[in-house]
């Protein structure tokens, strides 16, 4: 894996106007839309990892998504395509190798037909540039490697390095005088005399208002707050395969299958990444731990949390053969090659090795929905983002927008 975000090395302060708790890509876009907009206010980030960026935006794919998976309306859709568009525009007015790839989505049986149907409605519907439809030819004219039957071209997709694009964030909101401060993991929250008072192992910082941006850790945090336990965060473990070196002329762009509607996950795919690596995957396997990104990593707290939820088991009861299969594709490397070989016949077990892991902070519900759309709450004095996996990352400036805005509004910050 390439490089974390470093960290600041500044002490938290003891007061602030605004603290944002959390430093990743979404905590710090947010710092940075604050301090464009209020050039006044004293804003700090209070991270709990001693580097930034050391979670889901430092364990991603980097794929910018266009936005032609959501419900049309859902946040998720209008913050997904805004998102991208001006992400690519940060991207090249601050020198951050980025491309816009595109990805063909592949349809490989007759019944996955309908799906790629409803992808280029939804699509459509939710203003993605260039979406465009393909047989069997046009497949292998963009990907001369995959077979399908039908296909869907999304040649605005990309990729970045998602890390890069938090450093940046970091030096913008730095510059313009926010502080940021590592190893602050929060221990506990009160609203008290006028302020919240978060406390840390470094002691307490005042602030008048928070907003929490803690990813894994955000459904704690909240009920921390004051807010209620729906959702509540359960881990999924992303495994991925890379292709070696030899073997990346396979893959030119972004390869994708139909993925099922029902889940919000897009299923294994091939993704060309802006080093030149190809990565195969991910698994999706639910985590013993908010961090595991090794196997062996198993947190008490937090396989108590996922299995005292009740939400937990009306989704077992409802996805357990989806979850053998997972769990067979994890622990078998020809099983999961074979899923890609569907849409890339060529692949064989010797064309890849291991690469790394992340971890989906997925929202699930007390009724065990597994939330696809993006979920914001609020709290005394602080307002939340409780869900915001992927398209977080590509969203991350509509998001710092769009919450920045709620601040306002919460809060009376004036502009």
């Amino acid at each position: 894996m390439p490089e974390h975000v470093p960290a600041s090395g500044a002490a938290p302060p003891a007061r602030c106007d605004v603290a944002i708790v959390g430093g990743g890509i979404l905590g710090l876009g947010l710092v940075r839309e604050l301090t464009r907009r209020h050039a006044r206010l004293s804003v700090c980030v209070l991270e709990r990892e001693a580097e930034l960026g050391a979670h889901q935006t430092g364990h991603s794919s980097g794929v910018i998504h266009a936005g032609l998976y959501y419900e049309p309306g859902s946040l998720k859709a209008r913050m997904c395509v805004q998102g991208a568009r001006e992400l690519y525009e940060y991207c090249a007015g601050h020198g951050i190798a980025h491309e816009a790839c595109g990805k063909v989505i592949v349809a490989t049986r007759r019944s996955e037909l309908a799906r790629l149907d409803e992808l280029q409605r939804r699509g459509a519907a939710n203003g993605v540039p260039g979406l465009r439809r393909l047989d069997a030819r046009g497949i292998e004219a963009l990907e001369p490697h995959a077979r399908g039957i039908a296909g869907l071209h999304s040649p605005s997709t990309g990729i970045v390095d998602f890390r890069a694009v938090a450093r940046s964030y970091a030096r913008d909101a730095l510059e313009a005088g926010a502080t940021i401060a590592t190893c602050c993991e929060i221990e506990g929250v009160e609203a008290k005399g006028g302020a919240l008072r978060l406390r840390h192992r470094h002691g307490v910082t005042e602030a008048r208002n928070a907003l929490f941006c803690a990813g894994a850790w955000s459904d704690r945090l909240a009920v921390a707050a004051g807010a209620g336990r729906d959702p509540r965060i359960v881990p999924f473990r992303g495994a991925y395969l890379r292709l070696r070196a030899e073997r990346r002329e396979l893959v030119r762009s972004l390869i994708y299958p139909v993925p099922d509607p029902s889940l919000p996950f897009l299923g294994v795919h091939l993704t060309r990444q802006i080093g030149g690596e190809v990565l195969i995957g991910p698994t999706a396997l639910l985590a013993g731990a908010r961090d595991a990104y090794s196997l062996g990593r198993v947190r008490a707290a937090d396989v108590l949390d996922t299995l005292s939820w009740p939400g937990s088991w009306r989704m077992f009861a409802r996805w357990w053969r989806t979850g053998l299969g997972e769990l067979h594709n994890a622990a078998r490397r020809g099983a999961f090659v074979r899923a890609a070989c569907r849409y890339v016949p060529e692949l064989s077990d010797a064309d890849v090795e291991p690469a790394f892991a992340g971890v989906r902070a997925q929202a699930l519900g007390r009724d065990g929905s597994l939330l696809d759309d993006f979920v914001f709450s609020a709290t005394e004095r602080a307002l939340h983002v409780r869900n915001a996996p992927s398209p977080g990352a590509t969203s991350s400036l509509a998001i710092a927008r769009y919450v920045a805005e709620e601040a306002e509004r919460a809060f009376g910050l004036q502009t």
